[in-house]
Formats: C-alpha cells, sequence, structure tokens
C-alpha cells in the first residue's frame, strides 16, 4: 500500500517487528505511551490517516508512568479552584489572566473528549471523566479576603458562571460535611463551590486511544522496548535503536521521518540524546509526590469535590495541598496531598542516575542558579522529607478534623521533572509549566515540565503540530479538519460568552457531565457519583496490533 510520508513522497521500509541490525521505516515514531503521544496519535491519524506510525513504550504497559490515575491528582484543571492561578497583584487585585488560558485549553480538551465519544474512539464517558465539584478552600481574615475578591473576578468571565461564594459553615458543611464535622464553629472560613468541576483518569484515556489506534493498519505498539540511541541519518530522517527491556539486547531500528518524544519525565535525556541546539536550553530538577489514601465508605460517601487549599507563605505552587474525591478502577477513594517526595529518578520506574546523566556543560550553570536562587523550593522540600506521618496527619486534619490515622495509607504517585530553563540575566529560571522543545526544521519534538498537563493535552499537541508541521498545518485541508474535530478552536470562548454555553453544553451532553444550570451538586451523595462508581472502568483490555503481537493494555 502506497503510504504518504511528511515530505509527500513515498518510501518503504522492512516491517516490524526487526532484529539485530534490521530497519523500519515509518512515518511517525512516537517514544513513550502516555497521554500527550496517545493524544497526538489519534490527532495524527485523523489528519494524515496513511502515515504510518509506530509507537515505543518501555514497560510493558501503556498509561503506566505519570499518565496512571494513580500517578497523579486527577484534576480536569479549569482554575475553578486552583489558586496558584490567580496570583494576588502588589495592589491588592486578583490577576486572572493564567485561569482564563487554562480553563480555555480545558475546553479545547473537553472538544477534543467529545469527538472522540461521538467517533466511537472513546467509550463509556464516566469510564474516564466524571462530574465532580471543585471548590476553593480557606480560613482566616486574609486568606477568606483573597478568595472573595477571587470569587468577583472570576464571575466577570464567562467560563466561570455558576460558582458559589460563601461564609457559612452551615452552607459549606452541605457541599462538604466530612470537612466541617469537628470544626471550631468559630473559625474563619470561605469557599468556593464549582459543580461544573470534573475528575479524568487519562490513564483510562490513554488505554482507549491507544487501543484505537491499534486497530489500525499503519500503527505498531512496541512494548518492553526501551531507546537506546537516537542519531540522524544522511537523508534528516532519525534512527531511533531499541532495545528489549525484558532481554537487555538490542531489537530493531527505526527510522523515523518524525519523533515525537513523550516520555514524560525521561523526554529531556532522550531530547539531549538527539544532539539538537534547542534542548540544551534546559536542565531538570526530579520532585515526587505522595498521597493519604483512604477507600473506607464511611470516609468517602462524605466527601464529593476536589477540595484546594491555599499554599503557605513562601512555598511553591506545587505545594497546594489538596482533598480530593477520586474515581479510580470504577471504585470511590479520598486523596489528600500532596505532600513531595525526592529521587533522582526522572520516572517512577527510572534510573537513580537520571539527574546526573541529564547534567551537562551547557545546563549546570542554570541548575547551580536555580538552586542558589530558590530558597524557598529548597526549605520547601527539605520540611517535606521530615515530616512524619503524624505531621501529615495533622496537615490533613486541617481540611478533615476528624481524621484518623488508621483509616489512612501512604501512597507514592509519580515522578515530575521540573524545568530549569537558561536565561541569559539570571543565570536559569525554574519554569512550572510544560514547555516544546522542537528542532528547527521541525523533524523532532518533545514536550517538558508538568502543570496542568494532561489536562491540556489537547491544546499541547496542537501547539506543537502547528510548529513541527508549519506549512501543513496552515492548509485548508488540515484547518477544516481540525475545527471539525475540536469546533471551537481558533474561538475565545472566555471573550464569546454564548459561544462559551454552547460549547459548554453540547460537551457535557456527549461526556455525560453536570452543568451548574442542572442544579450542580449540593453534597456528597450526587447521582453522578454513584453512577460512576457503578461503572467498570475498561482498565484491562487486549487487541492485536497491526504486526499481529497481542499486548495488553492495562495498569
Amino acid at each position: 500500500m502506497k503510504r504518504e510520508a511528511l515530505s509527500g513522497q513515498e518510501h518503504s521500509g522492512r516491517s516490524l517487528p526487526g532484529s539485530g541490525n534490521d530497519y523500519a521505516r515509518v512515518d511517525v515514531l512516537f517514544i513513550g505511551g502516555g497521554i500527550m503521544s496517545a493524544t497526538l496519535g489519534v490527532l495524527l491519524h485523523e489528519l494524515e490517516p496513511q502515515w504510518s506510525m509506530t509507537m515505543a513504550e518501555r514497560l510493558d504497559s501503556v498509561a503506566a508512568e505519570s499518565s496512571n490515575g494513580w500517578n497523579n491528582a486527577g484534576t480536569g484543571h479549569t482554575a475553578l479552584a486552583e489558586l496558584n492561578y490567580t496570583p494576588q497583584t502588589s495592589s491588592g487585585a486578583v490577576d486572572i489572566t493564567k485561569a482564563v488560558r487554562i480553563n480555555e485549553d480545558f475546553q479545547v480538551s473537553r472538544q477534543f473528549w467529545a469527538w472522540g465519544v461521538s467517533r466511537g474512539i472513546l467509550k463509556q464517558p464516566r469510564s474516564f471523566i466524571n462530574t465532580t465539584p471543585h471548590m476553593s478552600f480557606v480560613w482566616g481574615d486574609d486568606n477568606t479576603r483573597f478568595l472573595k475578591n477571587r470569587y468577583a473576578a472570576l464571575q466577570t468571565n464567562a467560563l466561570f458562571q455558576g460558582m458559589k461564594y460563601s461564609e457559612s459553615h452551615a452552607e459549606i458543611a452541605q457541599w462538604v460535611p466530612l470537612m466541617m464535622e469537628g470544626r471550631d464553629p468559630r473559625q474563619k472560613v470561605a469557599a468556593t463551590w464549582a459543580p461544573q468541576g470534573t475528575d479524568v483518569n487519562f490513564g483510562e484515556v490513554t488505554r482507549q486511544y491507544v487501543r484505537y489506534l491499534s486497530s489500525q493498519s499503519n500503527f505498531n505498539l512496541l512494548l518492553n522496548s526501551n531507546v537506546q540511541k537516537i542519531s540522524r541519518n544522511d537523508d534528516g530522517t532519525w534512527r531511533v535503536t531499541l532495545e528489549d527491556t525484558q532481554l537487555r539486547v538490542q531489537t530493531r531500528q527505526i527510522d523515523a521521518r518524525f519523533v515525537f518524544v513523550g516520555a514524560g519525565g525521561g523526554s529531556l535525556p532522550l531530547l539531549q540524546e538527539s544532539g539538537i541546539p534547542e534542548a540544551k536550553e534546559y536542565g531538570g530538577f526530579p520532585v515526587g509526590g505522595s498521597f493519604l489514601v483512604a477507600d473506607n465508605s464511611e470516609i468517602t460517601s462524605r466527601h464529593f469535590a476536589k477540595a484546594y487549599g491555599k499554599a503557605s507563605v513562601g512555598s511553591p505552587p506545587m505545594s497546594v495541598p489538596h482533598l480530593d474525591t477520586r474515581i479510580l478502577d470504577g471504585k470511590k477513594a479520598i486523596l489528600f496531598g500532596p505532600f513531595a517526595t525526592f529521587s533522582t529518578k526522572f520516572l517512577k520506574n527510572g534510573s537513580y542516575s537520571d539527574l546526573l546523566a541529564s547534567t551537562k556543560m551547557t545546563n549546570i550553570v542554570p541548575m547551580v542558579r536555580v538552586g542558589l536562587s530558590e530558597f524557598s523550593l529548597i526549605k520547601y522540600l527539605a520540611g517535606q522529607l521530615t515530616l512524619s506521618d503524624a505531621n501529615r496527619l495533622q496537615a490533613l486534619q486541617e481540611y478533615f478534623p476528624l481524621a484518623r490515622q488508621e483509616d489512612w495509607r501512604l501512597w507514592q504517585a509519580g515522578q515530575r521533572v521540573q524545568i530549569i530553563k537558561r536565561d541569559k540575566t539570571r543565570g536559569g529560571v525554574l519554569k512550572l509549566g510544560t514547555e516544546i522543545v522542537c528542532s528547527k526544521d521541525g523533524s523532532i519534538a518533545g514536550l517538558l515540565g508538568a502543570s496542568p498537563g494532561a489536562s491540556t493535552a489537547a491544546p499541547i499537541m496542537l501547539n506543537l503540530l502547528e510548529r513541527a508541521f508549519q506549512s501543513k498545518f496552515r492548509t485548508s485541508a488540515w484547518q477544516a479538519k481540525i475545527r471539525k474535530i475540536i469546533p471551537g478552536y481558533g474561538t475565545q470562548l472566555s471573550s464569546n460568552p454564548d459561544k462559551a454555553r454552547e460549547s459548554l453544553k453540547t460537551t457535557s451532553e456527549i461526556l455525560q457531565l453536570s452543568l451548574p444550570a442542572d442544579g450542580g451538586a449540593t453534597g456528597p451523595d450526587m447521582p453522578e457519583a454513584r453512577a460512576a462508581c457503578s461503572t467498570t472502568s475498561a482498565t484491562t483490555n487486549a487487541t492485536t496490533n497491526a504486526s499481529g503481537r497481542r499486548v495488553e493494555l492495562a495498569h
């Protein structure tokens, strides 16, 4: 079958799988089997269905690292509750610029998922996304004043309509009884309540995407395949050498016209291995996270929300505590955290040598500069690493006053690599978002960073497509397909109330989500909670890919 290459010319190569010095030629190679690679794969398959694609994952299943539901917070980040997205200015005003941008991005993700459901690519919306109210919760005069001002500022924007604000213990207790039982009635508290919030199982989204891609004749999924080498061929393509992680032998080489490095924390070393100058601007610092987990029905039945607090003065944004309802593997659990952990690994299943191996002459100065200037981060990590079980329980009791140690267990979640970027003025700066790294010719690209991450996978991958495939992205063919997939693409919903309401209504109907106009959620026993917990998630499913290999798409 003729395959359209990225250059528009036909090419051929040995079919996968190969062995020894055999190699295959493909149009697109995805390194990493997480939410980003899967999202990009679905987009590219829709835009160029004839392109051949291969996904190489080092573990024995996809979505087993940061995309795994147990390795992230599962928040559909919309800035409805996350206070670090709305900083207070020196004049005391609340800046909602970043909050609006993040909410806009999430609407793109919602439209993409809704399209996926309509096409049958994604099955049973409640297996991967569920209405879960988002709330902010603070105490003290200063924090209460800030939250009230934040609420007022957000209510001027169409994307944040339907939120409620309260300083009443009784009203807040109707929303989150668990958080108010046993609380001092004299304590000054305030909360905002956004019933349209969501909990997302990004691991399930990933598995369903890969299951769909694996049903296509020109897609291959290679598990237990670790990248050993990335080098440039004379014709401008990339040769990627893979090793079988179980046998520890070289199994195949793949020549790809475009390579996407979507390996989470492992992306930086791989981009460095490619030798592209754009990767020399970056260093990375790994930070892990752990959560307290309760799945006792007496506790889970008393809380149905993602309740975000405010980081302590001087603490980094990543320290924002939250008490979350999670729906994982069809079951309800409550998670509290995160508590920072430290390891030199860049991945939960990585190597202790990751940090040292990624430290180069080109990035050591920025890393040292950040280490010297970010004292608050160092102080925060040092404090977190010395926490005892009693300390963690005390932190939990600020949100759940009657919490008991015996009801909770500590869970180690995933690793995140915070970006350190070279800066002409300061030497190096800590970047807390996500950044696309793309070669000048667009033949290789990768993603670095963490928050808001998976929530905005669709808009991030669209941005990557625009950078890596500039000429094709501007064509009428691609533009028409993109607007069919994401009807609101290019529309600023925040300044167009009618279109914002239309988008929210349409995606809510397809994804089976609640809107504030529906009455929203008034407590932990809302129908969505019961329905979601009774839905069995398709967490384990076997599929046969194009090479005839049977693979398990499971945790």
